[in-house]
């Protein structure tokens, strides 16, 4: 039982995982939104990491100041719904994997600026061939 309260918790890790892609997603820094919540970019960070649990109310006003629902940092959870596949887990972990990460982001801003649906396809189309040859070498 001691090991248990020195490791996060797989749902607390998950939720400050998904509070930190939504805020990269929306550009918004740490201490940006600790100021909002009036708490120090030191206790997002813990959030983040799932070091510290959000208690309900908190998590009720990050879902507010990121415009998201409280529903949506629970999503793919660890555990969540019997029917849920390790190909589902782990195709939806490479997708935060990606947004989180900084080119991920930028690919993303910039494509969705993209206001012509067929250059956009042209785009995922290299995208693919590129995947492709890489696979090849």
């Amino acid at each position: 039982m001691i090991e248990n309260k020195k490791k996060p918790n797989p749902i607390d890790i998950h939720v400050g995982s998904r509070i930190r892609l939504r805020r990269t997603m929306l550009g918004m820094s740490q201490e940006k939104l600790g100021e909002s919540l009036g708490i120090t970019f030191q206790q997002i960070q813990k959030y983040e990491k799932g070091t510290n649990r959000v208690g309900a109310s908190r998590l009720q006003n990050i879902s507010q100041i990121l415009n998201v629902p409280v529903s949506f940092f629970f999503e793919d959870a660890p555990g969540e719904g019997a029917g849920t596949g390790m190909a589902e887990a782990s195709s939806s972990n490479y997708v935060v994997d990606f947004l989180s990460s900084s080119e991920g982001l930028q690919l993303n801003r910039a494509f969705v600026k993209i206001a012509d649906p067929k250059v956009r396809r042209k785009l995922v189309d290299l995208v693919k061939a590129l995947a492709a040859e890489a696979e090849a070498e």
